[in-house]
């Protein structure tokens, strides 16, 4: 699973149906899927997002974690995450999860997120969405469960 994280003051997504979703202070997640990934690298990523300190403490120190911050979460499917473009200009999308793959690992991901006690908005996996945000910092990560060593804890 890939995830590119961004601390957002706020940010919104705005489905093809009209419908906006949005959150104040806490992180936009572009969240992709791979053929391979299963329950473990899903845990990991999850565990991973929430104990990263990237919002700042009383000193202007980023060393506060999403579940400290009590900040909330905006979850968008993005499967041109996984875009290769080693050949050519057209990025190639073959290591992308078809939706039997991604959509139920998709609502576990937003599942456990709210476990935690997350406080979680979404756009809908497929449709055609408008993302608009206001990156705090900047600050900006990108995860990678392929990247996650071996035996390691995500914190």
């Amino acid at each position: 699973m890939r995830a590119v994280v961004q601390r957002v003051t706020r940010a919104q997504v705005k489905l093809s149906s009209g419908v906006c979703r949005r959150i104040g202070t806490g992180v936009l997640i572009l969240l992709a899927v791979t053929q391979t990934d299963q329950d473990e690298q899903l845990e990991w990523l999850v565990q991973k997002i929430v104990h990263l300190r990237i919002f700042d403490d009383k000193a202007g120190v980023m060393n506060l974690s999403l579940l400290q911050q009590g900040g909330q979460a905006l979850v968008v499917s993005q499967f041109t995450l996984y875009g290769d473009t080693r050949r050519g200009n057209r990025p190639s999308y073959t290591r992308s999860a078809p939706p039997d793959i991604a959509v139920p690992l998709y609502e576990r991901f937003l599942s456990r997120l709210q476990e935690l006690g997350i406080a979680v908005q979404s756009g809908e996996f497929g449709d055609m969405m408008e993302v608009e945000l206001l990156n705090s910092g900047p600050v900006t990560i990108l995860l990678d469960s392929d990247h996650q060593g071996r035996n390691q804890s995500p914190f």
